[in-house]
């Protein structure tokens, strides 16, 4: 399973951010005009607040786990979250845990 949840991270961060980097390029906008997509309507404002809300419940976790397991490299997987996106911080995260639940 390690090795489906590194892939899945991988996947998490090229994939997405291939789309955004092709909207950057094609309206000439970078950063700023991706986020102000993100708000362009109520269905990508819904959506943009449940990654948001999913991404938090996520570092809640993560950090929890963390002080408990005293694991702090795990801590990498929020700045992939809040950076690269859910779907690449979730399954990196799992993909880190795995391997302390293995040695401990």
């Amino acid at each position: 399973m390690r090795f489906v949840y590194l892939a899945l991270a991988l996947w998490g961060a090229v994939h997405p951010m291939y789309w955004f980097v092709t909207y950057m390029q094609q309206t000439g906008t970078g950063l700023s005009g991706l986020i102000d997509a993100w708000y362009v309507n109520a269905s990508t404002t819904g959506l943009t607040w449940d990654l948001t809300i999913a991404a938090v419940a996520l570092t809640v976790w993560i950090v929890a786990e963390t002080v408990s397991r005293k694991a702090w490299v795990n801590l990498v997987a929020i700045p992939a979250t809040f950076c690269i996106g859910v779907s690449c911080g979730l399954p990196l995260y799992l993909f880190l845990r795995s391997r302390q639940a293995k040695v401990g």
